[in-house]
């Protein structure tokens, strides 16, 4: 007949009693009263032991616990968390008294009576665990486990951690020796302190803190007795009693806790036996590690982009991202949760997730450049059935995963407002045809002519005719900027645009005579950030998602001011804010988008129709809106013929697509915008030296009527043959004829002879130069069919409206 397991047997009382004496001899070997119940089962001698003891450090440092880093809105409100372990110190004065009392009771009662090991407790436990045959009882005191804790949560390595968690007599000497340590320099208090901070309370609950916001929803200092008996219970073994998982075992185990904290006369024990009868009382408040789930899902990616790219945070990537899940850091940012949900709404109306296209949005506050918030069409998740995604295709790429997208006619803005710079009068002029051919040379770069000799021919998609700064921007007419662009030349546009935030990085590819039309591949934020420029009256400020960073203790860790620089001058962005306004009104493109309060705009639709944009502003909030073509597998295709949004999109425009996607978001926040106008620009200073007299170039070659016009300021292109008696190659007439007057930048049209014609009806009154047809229609008509904007001589593709 087998005896009970609790049953001394006479062996088991004398093997016991051996045990004890070769403590009372360890004690007088081992330093500072380490005394170590189990050692005489190791088989060694006390000398050997000791000399073991004596080559362990004394002392282990107590690292500062990693705690979740919070990422705060502009309201202080927490908008996602980035942790390894979900931990919030708390001093020991911010933990309820009866959590410090109940934790005591069930872990290590004598806490404060004993030193670094509780021997009469460590012996109890021993000859119970013997009467078992097996462990049953933990010795160990609350500075014993700190002290493994410590050693566990500082380990840099596997091997580190093994050892720290290693079933060795070695390991348990080396963690004594470290809790006398602990003892001697530290207070009980402190040690307690650490110890309810550094303890695992389960289901990803790291400290006394954590546990109570997700358990109870409540803070550490707020817990009552039967909440404080359940979170004590969890550190014996946090995965086991996990209350989310094991209601039963966690209830006994709490019950437990409080049948001993009456035992101890802590509270009554009519008060234990009430508390017994309740459930456990759960709120359990889900704590979420990085971006997923967060109110501002693709912001917050941003936000950690941005910080892992700053040298400022550590040496290397991963010693960022150390700080950033461990550093307990508060990062305050400049998202607007109100915006945001703006954002959010528009991009879900007007683009489902599973569309072949996706839809952006970008807000951006002039002055400052603070990012009031991104928004994307596909939602950040695993699901790729539903459209969802990871890929961040708001930002810039340095912070992003998309390379970009062309962006049409936005890209006109950086010719007109360097011309302005430059000093053209909006009144500047030119003819522009349908289409237009222009050598690519005669182009100027940073360098000299730009070095391409073939024709760009860009062509119009809206309008003809003579255009002005006005007419020639409200209407998107891609002739005139091609004539526009070769009066700045490329270099002072393109780095006009690189001042305005626009990351122009390959000018091989970027500054040709196409930039005008938008070829180069941009974000949604750089065009809300470089429009925001112009809001600001040319004060243009780096885009920035982070304010301030402080450290665990609350303190200034890293300011992240504003960096703003005048770009251009105040006069030019008014000039631009009352051309765009235009857009906005009447027979503009985006008449139809207008808001409440003062806004301006450009419409950009790139070639195939593949990307659609409206960039649009206040005075306090520029917007960037764009629609491309994508489908689920990332590649690129045209917006033409497909559904976005429930509604079929014969051909895609930036003022019929994107554009009420930004209205959508405006007019959601407009009420949030103060009451603020653009400033005025001043007339124009035009006076009659600026005029000057078409000369007359009729049977001059193309060559030396180009030089004579150029000479007095003008700028010429070749509008094509007619039929005439004079030779071929000469000119044969110009666009304003010879003797009219027009302003100095203005354009003349040549057009050469192709010799005479066949057969030449007579004219009754006679064809004046400048009044008879020239082959290819007729100067100054109007084109408003469906055509595109062209490419330059490279290849590279050009926006329209």
């Amino acid at each position: 007949m087998s005896r009970r397991p609790n049953t001394l047997t006479p062996r088991d009382v004398i093997s016991q009693l051996a045990v004890i004496v070769a403590l009372s001899v360890l004690m007088g070997i081992l330093v500072a009263g380490l005394a170590i119940p189990f050692a005489g089962a190791l088989g060694i001698g006390g000398k050997a032991l000791s000399k073991g003891v004596k080559n362990l450090p004394e002392e282990l440092a107590a690292e500062p616990l990693a705690q979740r880093t919070r990422v705060l809105d502009v309201d202080g409100k927490t908008i996602a968390t980035f942790y390894d372990e979900n931990r919030v110190n708390v001093t020991l004065d911010n933990v309820a008294p009866i959590m410090r009392q109940a934790i005591v009771a069930i872990e290590d009662y004598r806490f404060y009576q004993h030193g670094a090991i509780d021997l009469k407790g460590t012996l109890r436990a021993f000859l119970t665990n013997q009467a078992n045959s097996g462990i049953t009882q933990g010795g160990s005191s609350i500075t014993q486990q700190m002290a493994k804790m410590t050693q566990l949560s500082q380990a840099k390595s596997k091997a580190e951690r093994e050892a720290a968690t290693a079933d060795t007599y070695q390991r348990k000497i080396q963690e004594l020796r470290y809790a006398i340590g602990f003892e001697q320099k530290y207070s009980k208090d402190w040690i307690l302190e650490r110890y309810l901070n550094i303890a695992y309370f389960g289901d990803g609950a790291y400290g006394i803190q954590a546990a109570a916001r997700h358990y109870f929803s409540k803070n550490a200092s707020d817990l009552d007795t039967a909440e404080a008996a359940l979170l004590a219970g969890l550190v014996k073994n946090p995965v086991g009693y996990d209350p989310t998982r094991f209601e039963d075992k966690a209830l006994a185990r709490r019950n437990t806790v409080l049948r001993r904290m009456a035992q101890l006369k802590i509270i009554p024990a009519a008060e234990a036996d009430q508390l017994q009868q309740k459930p456990l009382g759960l709120e359990v408040r889900p704590d979420r590690n990085g971006c997923l789930g967060s109110k501002a899902p693709f912001f917050c990616d941003y936000v950690r982009r941005y910080l892992l790219a700053d040298p400022a945070l550590g040496a290397t990537v991963e010693d960022r991202k150390q700080l950033l899940n461990s550093g307990g850091l508060t990062i305050k940012t400049t998202v607007d949760l109100r915006y945001q949900k703006a954002a959010d709404k528009s991009t879900a109306a007007h683009v489902l997730p599973t569309d072949n296209a996706i839809g952006a949005l970008a807000m951006v506050q002039p002055g400052t450049g603070n990012v009031l918030a991104i928004s994307q069409s596909r939602p950040m998740g695993r699901a790729k059935k539903k459209g969802q995604t990871f890929l961040n295709y708001v930002v810039d790429h340095k912070y992003g995963d998309s390379n970009g997208f062309q962006a049409g006619s936005t890209f006109k803005v950086f010719v007109l407002a360097s011309a302005l710079e430059q000093g053209l009068p909006t009144s500047t002029a030119f003819n522009s045809p349908p289409k237009i051919s222009i050598p690519q040379n005669e182009f100027q770069t940073c360098d000299g002519p730009y070095p391409v000799y073939s024709d760009w021919s860009p062509s119009n998609s809206t309008t003809s005719g003579r255009k002005d700064m006005y007419s020639g921007t409200q209407e998107s007419v891609n002739t005139f900027y091609a004539q526009l662009e070769k009066k700045t030349g490329l270099c002072k546009p393109y780095a006009l645009a690189r001042s305005m935030g626009v990351d122009l990085s390959d000018p091989t590819h970027e500054r040709v005579p196409s930039f005008t039309l938008g070829i180069a591949d941009v974000s949604p934020l750089e065009m809300a950030g470089a429009y925001a420029t112009f809001a600001a009256r040319g004060l243009h400020c780096d885009n920035r998602p982070v304010a301030r960073i402080l450290n665990s203790a609350g303190r200034v860790f890293k300011n992240y001011p504003k960096k703003c620089q005048q770009v251009m001058q105040q006069s030019t962005a008014d000039t631009v804010n009352d051309i765009l306004r235009g857009v906005m009104v009447g027979r503009g493109f985006g008449a139809g988008l207008a808001l409440d309060k003062p806004s301006a705009g450009k419409t950009g639709t790139i070639n195939e129709n593949m990307a659609v944009w409206f960039d649009g502003y206040t005075p306090s909030v520029a917007t960037s809106s764009m629609i491309a073509g994508a489908n689920q597998l990332g590649h690129w295709v045209t917006l033409n013929g497909q559904t976005i949004g429930g509604q079929y999109v014969a051909t895609a425009h930036g003022s019929t697509n994107a554009g009420p996607m930004w209205a959508d978001a405006m007019r959601a926040i407009q009420d949030l915008m103060p009451d603020q106008d653009f400033v005025k620009p001043l007339p124009s200073e035009l006076s009659d030296a600026n005029l000057q007299i078409v000369p007359n170039v009729t049977g001059m070659t193309r060559t030396d009527a180009t030089a004579t016009l150029e000479n007095l300021g003008f700028s010429v292109v070749v509008g094509g043959q007619v039929s005439s008696d004079l030779g071929p190659g000469l000119v044969a007439l110009t666009n304003p004829a010879s003797g009219a007057t027009m302003y100095s930048g203005g354009t003349v049209t040549l057009y050469v002879s192709s010799g005479p014609a066949a057969v030449t009806p007579a004219s009754p009154s006679g064809t004046p130069q400048g009044q008879f047809t020239p082959q290819g229609g007729q100067a100054g008509t109007t084109n408003n069919g469906p055509g595109r904007g062209n490419g330059n001589g490279n290849g590279h593709g050009g926006g329209h409206h």
